[in-house]
């Protein structure tokens, strides 16, 4: 590949294509059956097929159209395992990789942003990119101070190129939503491009950045790497190494998978109260597991990378999340349900049942109700499908519900990670982290008598 496609029409091509290929390998499907092969062996040679073709596209546009695919990855577990095979391989391979950019085009934005001697400012760079990304690729390198320095250089026409993916993918994301059962594809879509500008600014990302790594400078349980240099489409920070979540997922011991489950959850839960702000593209490809302390001996670490999205929360997560979690894990159905309205969740012109929403809340909060819950693949399946079966009073009820724009970034954040918990299968004390972290999931009152108790 030479250059990032930026052209519309090349990439609009190669998206519209898609549901093309789709429908030509049904019509293969229906072939292989009529002359006598088994419905198994078809489904599942169709689902290898689909899977090769649709994230082969994708990893290759970069931009927008890897974007979604790597939002969609975290989702894999939702899948129904005669599915999910297939898809697994081709869906993590979008988490840490993707056709590089060509050297030239590299050293000609340096050129351009740092200066014709960009070379005096680094005492090695390696043209081969250690990562690649959906609107940018990483170079390690180390800078004149010494230090070991990651640095991302955005794609020329990222931009373009993001804005023209997810305004094709939005045309036909309803053939795309039986990927992933229960998930409404055009509204991830659509906010996705809503927080295109965002994402592309790396002067909002180094300010996030930088944020996480002063506020987390002295955590023992969380890395974040500090900025060291920032300009238009250059982003120089520290360099930490670690191993890939998507490497513990696919061989990791059990300490290692439900350590990085319970940083993970930590992280989540304790990065708004801390920094006010919500760290938005919870994909593996964005976390490594760290030896822990100076001679790596401790326990294990969690690094934190790629600050590009991230919802501003100066107030942490908002407290009507851990009220409302909190009483319904309590069973006050009304309660819940008053709440619900006045956020938005029921609109005015719907009444539901008070007790059949808190039966539908129930399973999906089920990690909460007790001291430490095994996230797994088979639950999570059992989750989508329970949402996603038109016959079932789940189904109907969901339907009926809205989700407000203030809850849609956070909503999406924390399915995603139950997602990446479930592809670690983690065992995680959720209830532990959401008592220190969450605003209002434990009463006022009851903090106000362990205030007395800390001082002491």
């Amino acid at each position: 590949m030479s250059d990032l496609p930026r052209k519309a029409v090349t990439r609009t091509a190669k998206l519209a294509a898609l549901p093309l290929g789709f429908a030509g390998r049904a019509t293969w499907g229906l072939g292989k059956r009529i002359v006598g092969e088994s419905a198994e062996i078809v489904g599942r040679e169709l689902q290898q097929r689909t899977a090769e073709q649709l994230f082969k596209v994708l990893g290759e546009l970069k931009g927008g159209a890897m974007k979604f695919g790597q939002a969609m990855s975290v989702f894999e577990s939702a899948l129904p395992e005669e599915i999910a095979g297939p898809y697994r391989a081709a869906l993590t391979k979008l988490q840490d990789a993707a056709p590089p950019m060509p050297t030239r085009t590299v050293h000609a934005v340096l050129e351009e942003r740092l200066g014709a001697e960009w070379r005096e400012l680094f005492l090695e760079f390696e043209d081969k990119p250690a990562a690649a990304a959906s609107i940018g690729q990483v170079h390690r390198a180390v800078w004149h101070d010494g230090r070991e320095v990651a640095v991302k250089v955005q794609y020329p026409g990222a931009g373009e190129a993001l804005l023209s993916d997810l305004t094709q993918l939005s045309r036909f994301a309803r053939l795309l939503g039986p990927l992933i059962p229960g998930m409404d594809i055009k509204p991830l879509i659509a906010e996705m491009r809503d927080r295109v500008s965002e994402e592309l600014d790396y002067a909002l990302e180094a300010q996030a950045q930088q944020a996480h790594a002063e506020e987390f400078a002295d955590d023992p349980d969380v890395v974040v790497p500090a900025v060291v240099h920032q300009c238009d489409q250059i982003l120089v920070t520290e360099w930490i190494d670690g191993i890939p979540l998507s490497e513990i997922i696919n061989g990791g011991t059990e300490e290692q998978r439900d350590r990085a489950g319970q940083l993970l959850a930590r992280f989540l839960f304790s990065g708004p109260a801390r920094t006010g702000l919500l760290h938005a593209d919870p994909h593996p490809g964005n976390f490594r597991l760290l030896p822990g302390g100076p001679d790596g001996d401790g326990e294990w670490r969690l690094g934190v990378l790629d600050f590009g999205t991230v919802d501003r929360l100066p107030g942490g997560l908002p407290e009507p999340i851990g009220v409302s979690l909190r009483m319904t894990l309590d069973g006050e159905a009304d309660p819940v349900y008053e709440l619900l309205c006045t956020e938005g969740f029921v609109k005015e012109s719907i009444e539901l049942d008070p007790d059949a929403v808190l039966d539908y809340l129930m399973p999906i909060i089920e990690p909460a109700r007790v001291e430490a819950f095994t996230f797994t693949r088979s639950w999570m399946r059992s989750q989508a499908a329970r949402i996603a079966d038109v016959r079932s009073p789940a189904y109907q009820l969901g339907k009926q519900l809205n989700l407000p724009p203030a809850y849609l970034l956070i909503h999406r954040v924390t399915l995603s990670t139950i997602g990446v918990l479930c592809q670690l299968g983690a065992t995680v004390r959720l209830r532990e982290e959401l008592e220190e972290w969450l605003p209002g999931f434990v009463p006022a009152d009851e903090l106000d008598e362990e205030e007395p108790a800390a001082e002491a």
